[in-house]
């Protein structure tokens, strides 16, 4: 065991983190196989409202229509975070697009949590492509759909391989809760309970 090797921290910081949603709109959310939609919408709406409480920026990605439509996305997103504006893209991989990126490194934050459909596709390519630039890159497992379980695992076991790592929802209320006592934490655990009911 190599005592002199720095460990990077373990805990995540939510004044440090900034949140992706990616492609969670009419058309692709009802793909998901991994979780079904209402709990995916769940988890969205759970995850969106954290991002409001513990003031961390929203970046919302998506694909236009085959007519030049902007996204539809699911109401869960503003519902919990508000108005916002979508980036649309034309590559599976939102860190090859200026303007996401761009937006994403004038927050100043250095830990993404990636919420999005499909897992394989527009989760696990901005993740690869985050972690090789230096972000912290969490998965947050129960805001994202997969195609099937097994394509699903074969992604998350390639994005912990290039560093990134999974989270969940529950975990992340929990863990920026903090003192019980205070407010913002009873409302942090208002957010795990619903998720959990």
């Amino acid at each position: 065991m190599n005592h002199s090797a720095k460990t990077e921290p373990q805990g995540i910081d939510p004044q440090d983190c900034i949140v992706l949603f990616a492609d969670l709109q009419s058309g692709i959310v009802d793909l998901t196989k991994t979780l079904t939609l209402d709990q995916l919408q769940k988890g969205v709406l759970a995850l969106s409202r954290l991002a409001t409480l513990f003031e961390m920026p929203v970046i919302v990605t998506g694909i236009r229509g085959q007519d030049g439509s902007d996204a539809n996305m699911i109401p869960q997103i503003a519902e919990g975070a508000g108005e916002y504006t979508i980036l649309h893209r034309t590559t599976c991989d939102s860190f090859r697009n200026s303007d996401i990126v761009s937006a994403i490194r004038a927050s100043g934050r250095k830990t993404l949590l990636i919420s999005g459909v499909a897992t394989e596709l527009a989760v696990q390519l901005p993740a690869l492509s985050a972690a090789e630039q230096g972000f912290r890159v969490f998965v947050v497992v129960d805001a994202c759909g997969g195609m099937s379980e097994r394509t699903e695992q074969a992604a998350l076991r390639r994005i912990a391989l290039a560093g990134g790592s999974t989270v969940s929802v529950m975990t992340l209320a929990g863990e920026f809760a903090g003192d019980f006592r205070e407010p913002r934490a009873q409302k942090a655990i208002g957010i795990l309970y619903e998720m959990a009911g």
